[in-house]
């Protein structure tokens, strides 16, 4: 975990943001293994990589890590709230094929996803001319947790691989480059979002951003859902000054929460990004508070959530320094 120390500024961390729909398995705690991951696709991103995707378990699958298998051998391995991955270090030119499996709280193996097919593009020596900025691009809502988003094709001296969409700055998904649109699921109700493309060649050079595309989906979200629970706040002394102790429990998301952000005094003081995967379960942060005791403190935290919108505040805590 990095800290950024009061007073910083907020610090900008990388989320990620995946489709989320069925799941073929069983309940956490039923005696039975988790089910197969369904709607895994995978799209090649380069000449050496693939773009691998699949379907969220619902609450309660009881999912620790999903293990993505390149044929037989197994190349990566990711948290349980994490349905994505780049599958880097591949050869031009080569078909593969890929499944997903999914292993539970109790370290049992489900069987693996259908499996899937890839082919790399060809490699290209000394490309350094990046795709043409994305079209146009248009989308509309599909209920209150997608959206469908369209735009026009970018062109390549060598040819497009793939097309990147990002949501507020980050990088949520992302299609072959013969494909100019794709549904974005697992989005907030009655949020606003401004989605842009990206183009990406075979020698991973990326174009420009395409023009913006600004929606909102129906519904209501009050924030309650997406606050981190189980807030608590204390301080200690040490090396002359005081810091701010804070624990928490993240809150339920559809992928991994890396930023949080952090209140103090009605104000935002200061975010702590996770560099590598955060810790499962309960979080701990502390920060700088100053060298004054007796100094009175109002504290709360926030999430920036995986589809790249904060969520709601914790509850307020008050802490005293050398209280």
């Amino acid at each position: 975990m990095r800290r950024v120390p009061f007073p910083l500024a907020v610090v900008c961390g990388s989320v990620l943001l995946v489709a989320s729909c069925g799941w073929n398995g069983a309940d956490e705690g039923d005696g039975r293994m988790p089910g197969a991951p369904v709607g895994v696709t995978a799209a090649a991103g380069s000449a050496t990589s693939v773009h691998v995707m699949w379907n969220a378990a619902p609450d309660g699958a009881g999912v620790r890590t999903y293990e993505v298998y390149r044929d037989t051998t197994k190349v990566a391995e990711v948290p349980g709230a994490q349905h994505m991955v780049d599958v880097t270090r591949l050869r031009p030119s080569t078909l593969y094929a890929f499944t997903v499996r999914a292993r539970d709280d109790g370290g049992r193996l489900g069987p693996p996803s259908r499996a899937v097919q890839a082919r790399t593009p060809a490699a290209t020596a000394a490309d350094r001319s990046a795709p043409t900025r994305p079209g146009t691009a248009t989308g509309r809502a599909v209920g209150s947790r997608a959206v469908q988003l369209s735009w026009g094709a970018s062109r390549d001296d060598r040819g497009v691989s793939s097309y990147d969409v990002y949501q507020g700055g980050v990088k949520i998904h992302s299609v072959g480059g013969n494909q100019t649109a794709t549904v974005v699921t697992g989005l907030r109700p009655g949020t606003r979002y401004v989605f842009t493309v990206r183009a990406r060649d075979a020698a991973d050079n990326l174009s420009p951003a395409g023009p913006p595309v600004r929606l909102a989906t129906p519904g209501h979200d009050d924030g309650r859902a997406t606050a981190p629970t189980g807030f608590t706040a204390g301080t200690h002394r040490a090396d002359g000054a005081y810091y701010i102790d804070l624990a928490w429990d993240p809150p339920r998301a559809d992928g991994v929460i890396t930023e949080y952000q952090i209140g103090l005094d009605g104000a935002a003081a200061t975010s702590l990004v996770w560099g590598g995967t955060p810790p499962r379960g309960r979080a701990r942060h502390s920060f700088y508070a100053g060298t004054a005791a007796g100094e009175e403190h109002r504290v709360r935290l926030r999430a920036r959530l995986p589809d790249g919108t904060w969520g709601g505040w914790s509850a307020e805590r008050t802490v005293t320094t050398g209280g």
